[in-house]
């Protein structure tokens, strides 16, 4: 009868073990604080906090380093840039013009200076391509902007399109007669807008 009992016993210590076993895997990733009876499982717990820690610490530094830019830095940033204007690809010289005066007027407005074509100095290049569709007494004007370094790198893309009524009217190449400088003008102050935030996402 009294080894009948102690092998229950050591039967019961047996399964006990072997659960302790079975359950380690599904422990250790929660064993932060393990249990001061589960001697066997503390060291892989240890081990498994031990990585969570290391994983998680070099996150943490990451958050806080990115902060956003100030107006004064902001302004140091576009102050510094010197933009040029190569010539613009698709519209007519009509339409070309306001764009072109309203572009160097918002530039001037942001803070960035304008470099001539010939001008070795300038820190970015930008290239416009534009079409005109005339729909009806509306005409929609479709551009795009390509932003490059000074080496002939593309940074960025700006692009969109604007719908007005038209001015007069005209279909295929004629539909540049439809385009009135206020359209054109609005374009340049939204491409100087969204290039000076490329400018300000890009430095933060």
């Amino acid at each position: 009868m009294r080894r009948s009992h102690v092998t229950t016993v050591s039967l019961l210590v047996a399964l006990a073990l072997a659960a302790c076993t079975n359950a380690k895997d599904v422990l250790e990733p929660s064993a932060i604080t393990p249990p001061a009876t589960s001697g066997p499982v503390a060291p892989g717990a240890q081990g498994s906090t031990t990585a969570t820690v290391a994983v998680a610490s070099p996150t943490a530094p990451a958050a806080t380093t990115t902060t956003p830019l100030t107006s004064a830095q902001s302004a140091a940033i576009l102050s510094k840039t010197r933009l040029q204007i190569a010539p613009i690809v698709g519209a007519s010289v009509e339409a070309a013009t306001p764009l072109t005066a309203e572009l160097q007027t918002r530039a001037r407005q942001r803070g960035i200076t304008l470099a001539g074509s010939a001008d070795q100095t300038a820190t970015h290049v930008l290239k416009g391509y534009f079409s005109a569709i005339s729909e009806g007494k509306d005409t929609t004007v479709i551009y795009v902007w390509d932003v490059y370094d000074p080496s002939g790198n593309r940074l960025h893309r700006i692009n969109g399109q604007m719908k007005a009524p038209s001015v007069s009217s005209g279909t295929g190449a004629d539909s540049w007669k439809g385009v009135s400088p206020a359209t054109m003008q609005a374009i340049a102050d939204q491409t100087i807008d969204q290039f000076a935030a490329f400018l300000g996402g890009k430095a933060g």
